[in-house]
């Protein structure tokens, strides 16, 4: 008796289980509601004329940096300045002791005054030489008259052959006495040109001398900020190549910011140039607005300045940099600062909301409501982020009725219940909705000015010098 009872239960609930797998579907299940519409949200695309805006990160940079060593060796003497503070160009910065360059430029004073001396000498010397030749002039003179005088007395026994050697003799002896006081007049010449050499070479000596002496007062060759002292009074201080720094100063106002673009990116701006939708950076002053990490928005403005002449080939990417006013000294060279470029030109673009496009593999593409509120998937391309709005550069004109939200649900042909809302763009963080290059009126550094290097310029210059010596 026991066993059937022990059977009754399993059993009982197997007939139930099958009871209720084969029992009919309750109304309102899966099948009833295949066919349903779904319910979606859609939207027409907005049309606004915008461009696109290109982020980069960068990093700012001082304009001029200089590291500011000793030229002369010596004992540092003192110092002039507050470390960390501003410092204007030609403020002193280091005094070294002088005391040696200035017996340098004494001696070098001294030796060019000799030369001097040594130059009057010599010209005295060529004005006795001149002197002493003219009377050696007036002796040949006078032994050539009187040879002249004797040479037709001979044959008719005036005076006697004796007589007229002497007259001979004399004359050669003036000729040879002229001669010796043509070469004392050279040598002395040569005297004051040696003197004029010894003057050059001393007044070059005396120059370096007060060169040293001048360099042993370091100022600042740049207004900006200064570093700490990197040595104290009192140590030796080494000149010269491989002098260590003293010092670091670096300019505030403007600076730059340097960022790398990829080769996508330098493909796109170059194409852009070639069809003259947008000039190359080297060629106009293409504006750039930056931010800080903790800033909203851009908020400052500058423009490109440079562009590498070749991509980095450890980094496939090439440096750009942009330049920015910098008159609250808010920016400080090293930080990481966020930056956008224009990106295309301006013109009249379809937006709709980023989370409206849907990705398949490689291909993106949107579901819009077709004829009889039916679902049609259609490819799009897609482009940058502009008032908080995807970009859509091919497959959509503006007209359509986009599905923005209820994605998911989303099957080609499927019906649709719709409720229509309206995109509202976003104020793309301040960003303009067009640009102009940036006029030189205001341009933070002037252009360089080219060096005329023509050869007519080098005659004129070379002509110069030598109406000026």
């Amino acid at each position: 008796m026991t066993l059937p009872i022990r059977l009754a239960g399993p059993l009982a609930v197997a007939a139930a289980v099958l009871a209720v797998g084969c029992g009919s579907k309750p109304p309102g299940g899966p099948q009833a509601n295949a066919n349903a519409p779904v319910e979606v949200t859609v939207a027409k695309p907005l049309v606004l004329s915008t461009l696109d805006w290109d982020p980069y990160t960068g990093r700012l940079a001082p304009v001029d940096e200089v590291e500011v060593r000793a030229r002369v060796s010596g004992y540092l003497e003192s110092y002039h300045f507050e470390e960390g503070q501003f410092v204007d160009e030609g403020q002193l910065l280091f005094v070294i002791d002088q005391r040696p360059y200035q017996a340098a430029v004494d001696q070098a004073k001294a030796l060019l005054e000799e030369a001097h001396s040594r130059h009057r000498q010599a010209e005295a010397q060529v004005r006795e030489a001149e002197a002493g030749r003219q009377q050696v002039s007036a002796r040949l003179e006078l032994a050539q008259t009187q040879l002249n005088r004797a040479k037709p007395l001979v044959p008719r026994g005036a005076i006697s052959e004796d007589a007229y050697d002497e007259y001979v003799a004399a004359a050669r002896q003036a000729e040879a006495d002229a001669a010796a006081a043509d070469a004392a007049i050279e040598s002395a010449k040569a005297a004051v040109n040696a003197a004029v050499a010894s003057i050059a070479t001393a007044e070059a000596a005396l120059t370096a001398a007060e060169l040293d002496l001048g360099y042993c007062r370091i100022t600042a060759p740049i207004r900006g900020r200064v570093s700490r002292r990197m040595i104290t009074k009192g140590n030796l201080v080494t000149g010269g190549l491989g002098a260590m720094p003293l010092t670091t100063i670096v300019s505030m106002d403007p600076i730059h910011v340097y960022f790398d673009c990829n080769e996508q990116a330098l493909l796109k701006y170059i194409r852009l140039d070639q069809t003259t939708q947008r000039k190359s950076s080297r060629d106009v002053k293409t504006p750039a607005y930056m931010a800080l990490i903790d800033e909203e928005g851009y908020p400052h403005k500058g423009y490109i300045d440079f562009v590498d002449n070749r991509v980095d080939r450890a980094t496939g990417s090439m440096r750009a940099r942009a330049i920015f006013a910098n008159t609250d000294e808010e920016l400080v060279p090293g930080v990481f600062v966020r930056l956008q470029i224009p990106g295309s030109e301006p013109g009249p673009r379809v937006l709709i909301p980023d989370s409206a496009v849907a990705t398949d593999q490689a291909a993106k593409f949107v579901y819009i409501v077709g004829e009889g509120d039916k679902l049609e998937r259609r490819p799009v391309t897609t482009g940058a982020i502009s008032k908080d709005l995807r970009v859509i550069t091919g497959g959509l004109d503006g007209s359509e009725s986009v599905v923005v939200k209820g994605l998911q649900r989303c099957r080609p042909g499927a019906e649709v219940k719709a409720t229509v809302e309206e995109i509202v763009a976003g104020d793309d963080l301040g960003l303009p909705d067009t640009y102009e290059p940036v006029a030189p009126e205001e341009w933070l550094r002037p252009a360089m000015t080219p060096i005329n290097t023509t050869p007519d310029a080098a005659l004129t210059r070379a002509q110069k010098g030598a109406k000026a010596r």
